[in-house]
């Protein structure tokens, strides 16, 4: 029921910032769990950060005070912004959208963030 576009990606210094976007196009998008995950190469996919229909927020520890989702229902639209980057968070940036009821996930594309001196 929904398709998600990720845009935002590059390359950026350690220290510095970006900001992920994902909109989302289909139906009943206010209803669904949004959320971000990330992929390194030879490491399981993890999730990093999500945000209810209510708007309660969960971070991954490692990304605490670092990195802040948010959504806004009427532009369909759900970002990450991205400060104070490390090495480490280097990965494919994938969004999720999850409807409870169903218990269905879909999928963004992906979108490489690479932190690099």
């Amino acid at each position: 029921q929904v398709q998600l576009v990720e845009s935002g990606g590059g390359l950026v210094q350690p220290g510095g910032s970006l900001r992920l976007s994902c909109a989302a196009s289909g139906s009943d998008f206010s209803a669904y769990r949004m959320g971000w995950y990330r992929q390194a190469p030879g490491k399981q996919r993890e999730s990093v950060t999500a945000i209810s229909s209510g708007g309660v927020t969960y971070y991954l520890d490692s990304v605490k005070g670092r990195f802040t989702i948010s959504r806004d229902n009427a532009k369909n639209t759900v970002y990450l912004q991205m400060n104070s980057l490390k090495p480490e968070d280097t990965a494919v940036y994938y969004c999720n959208a999850y409807q409870e009821y169903t218990h269905s996930n879909y999928w963004g594309q992906g979108t490489q963030v690479t932190v690099s001196a």
